[in-house]
């Protein structure tokens, strides 16, 4: 795609991490205290077009035109290319995306990973995976996890300036085209308590903190095993492991916090007893009410009859998807 226009559009999934993101060593920066584990969502996927030398800086999130914190962030990716390249001038952003942002599907990872590509290409800056989600992890801690495909691993980094904290794919969707991601939505609700704020109080005073990350660091090659083998009895005990251990910083954070509601942990008890009678299905839960349930496409039907019990909102079926990529056509 050419760029001399100052003009581009990409788009991006989501993904779910399987060993969690949970906490900033450093807030500015985004820099994880550990590493952290997805996989992509498709076909859950924001499109994102950006164009500089606009007459002032536009955003415009679904349709409609972005304010207050949300146009905010958006500004700021857009400003460390221009801190750079002053030339580049105000920009133009529309983005809109085929699932709501209100679900807890990580709308703001496929949403700036897509920007941070266009941002580049836009920039006519040539196609760098790491500096693409170098520049995603400043909008969206996640958001780097989803510039490329499959199974990817966001390491947590050693360096003060967070030049070696991005994410690296392990392996291509192909690897294991009949996992499943069925997100499960209980509850529609906005969250009382944000991520950010939930990340920041379990560190600062959950007495479980250092032992999460401990934990939490030694799960990445166990679920790089797992995986490779394709053993979903092992990733799926690793992942469930895993989100217990997550919020259980947060419950014994002061003052507690739960994310869960009663349909949550109802769902996540009765899945021990489904197993026994058969259907391989396994949990994650990022920090909110609505489960994401781990299988393979031969035991859809039993999982999604399992899931309809809990009456649900809605049920997204997922599976790997690919990389980030530029589209030839535009939103304006």
């Amino acid at each position: 795609m050419s760029t001399a226009s100052g003009k581009a559009t990409a788009v991006a999934h989501s993904n779910i991490a399987l060993v969690k993101y949970w906490g900033k060593r450093n807030e500015a920066l985004i820099l994880p205290w550990q590493s952290s584990l997805s996989v992509t969502l498709a076909p859950l996927e924001v499109k994102t077009t950006v164009a500089f030398g606009a007459q002032q800086d536009e955003v415009h999130i679904n349709g409609k035109e972005a304010k207050g914190n949300e146009r905010a962030r958006v500004i700021a990716l857009a400003d460390v290319l221009r801190k750079e390249m002053p030339v580049l001038g105000p920009v133009c952003v529309h983005s809109g995306g085929n699932f709501p942002a209100s679900a807890g599907l990580a709308s703001s990872a496929a949403a700036f990973a897509a920007l941070a590509l266009a941002l580049r290409s836009a920039a006519g800056l040539a196609r760098d995976v790491e500096a693409t989600s170098l520049l995603a992890r400043l909008g969206s801690g996640s958001a780097c996890r989803s510039v490329q495909g499959g199974i990817c691993v966001w390491s947590r980094g050693e360096r003060e300036d967070g030049a070696d904290s991005f994410a690296r794919q392990h392996f291509a969707p192909q690897h294991w085209p009949g996992l499943r991601m069925v997100a499960v939505i209980l509850s529609g609700e906005e969250k009382a308590v944000k991520s950010r704020d939930g990340m920041r109080s379990a560190v600062e005073t959950s007495p479980y903190y250092s032992a999460w990350v401990k934990s939490a660091e030694e799960d990445i090659e166990r679920a790089l095993q797992a995986i490779g083998a394709c053993d979903l009895e092992q990733l799926g005990a690793l992942a469930e492991r895993n989100a217990w251990r997550m919020h259980a910083t947060s419950f014994a954070a002061k003052p507690p916090l739960s994310y869960m509601r009663p349909s949550t942990l109802a769902m996540l008890l009765a899945l021990e007893e489904e197993r026994q009678k058969g259907t391989p299905v396994w949990f994650t839960l990022d920090a909110g009410p609505n489960p994401v349930l781990l299988t393979e496409e031969a035991h859809l039907p039993k999982v999604l009859a399992f899931a309809d019990r809990f009456s649900p909102l809605d049920i997204v079926v997922c599976h790997p998807g690919g990389d980030a990529r530029l589209l030839e056509s535009h939103l304006f």
